[in-house]
């Protein structure tokens, strides 16, 4: 998804914070690596413990703004900005279709930085901390991805990324996290439901995110391609439950699952995509359905 050169994004709250490395670069050691990037990148889970931190070690809470993040050109450029950029966009479409929404705060960790859910690092993958109500996203994993394992990673799937994240912070605000909370893995769990819905709802922003405009009446993003969408989509397949168990070699175990299969994952974004949020209502359909 391409944002349009002259939208004005320099009124984003991102935050940068940690150890203050560049944002491109990094390395992984080994092809064996893919499977736990990938397993953390979407699911939150710390695996620093095992493989420690993917680019190197430090961090800190020191903050700053994202530099030289003015206009959609930039946003096009960068990844940090791409993100920051974004975050203007899915504010003011959630506070135009959700009453009282109040928009989370969006960090942009370099390296590794600490929160009030653990430790946030390029070993955790994007999460929202519900406690803070606070979206921590590295982009490192966008440029190890792409430079590592010869995957696209590209500005839709990115945004995708970023999307199912505040769909989360949706969830939070409107209680639906309080009222279907975790109650173990497995393919009809709570959890599995949460993600799913999280899907659904970056769906439906992904469906809208050409309509929101900057404080000149110009669109911060230009309509998605048929392209694009496939790229988001099969973003959405590649974290399903069931393909990350067969890349790390393990067997699909759907007793195990947290975040759902891909055909799951592709199914509930695409009914966001096509219906809108109010299509979004993983918690009354039954598992047969879900």
């Amino acid at each position: 998804m391409t944002f349009n050169d002259n939208a004005r994004v320099g009124g984003n709250t991102a935050r940068r914070r940690g150890a203050g490395v560049a944002v491109a670069g990094g390395g992984v050691a080994g092809l064996g690596a893919l499977a736990v990037l990938l397993f953390s990148l979407f699911t939150g889970t710390d695996v620093s413990g095992i493989v420690g931190p993917l680019t190197g070690g430090g961090g800190s809470g020191q903050e700053s703004e994202v530099a030289n993040c003015q206009t959609g050109a930039d946003a096009n450029a960068r990844d940090d900005c791409r993100l920051a950029a974004a975050s203007l966009n899915l504010d003011q479409y959630w506070s135009e279709n959700i009453q009282g929404y109040r928009q989370p705060q969006l960090i942009i960790v370099d390296q590794q930085t600490s929160t009030a859910c653990g430790t946030a690092s390029n070993a955790t993958g994007p999460f929202y901390c519900p406690p803070e109500e606070t979206v921590y996203v590295d982009p490192t994993f966008f440029a190890i991805l792409r430079e590592q394992f010869d995957a696209t990673a590209g500005p839709l799937a990115q945004l995708y990324v970023l999307a199912h994240e505040y769909g989360h912070h949706v969830q939070n605000i409107g209680g639906i996290m309080e009222q279907h909370p975790d109650n173990g893995t497995g393919p009809d769990s709570n959890g599995v439901r949460t993600e799913l819905q999280a899907d659904c709802l970056a769906g439906a922003w992904i469906a809208h995110a050409g309509d929101q405009v900057d404080e000149n009446g110009t669109p911060f993003l230009q309509k998605p391609t048929p392209d694009q969408v496939r790229d988001a989509i099969n973003a959405a397949q590649a974290v399903g439950d069931d393909h990350i168990q067969k890349e790390s070699g393990a067997p699909v175990n759907p007793e195990s699952w947290t975040h759902g299969s891909s055909e799951q994952r592709e199914r509930w974004f695409e009914t966001g995509f096509q219906n809108g949020y109010q299509a979004c209502d993983t918690f009354s359909v039954s598992g047969s359905q879900l």
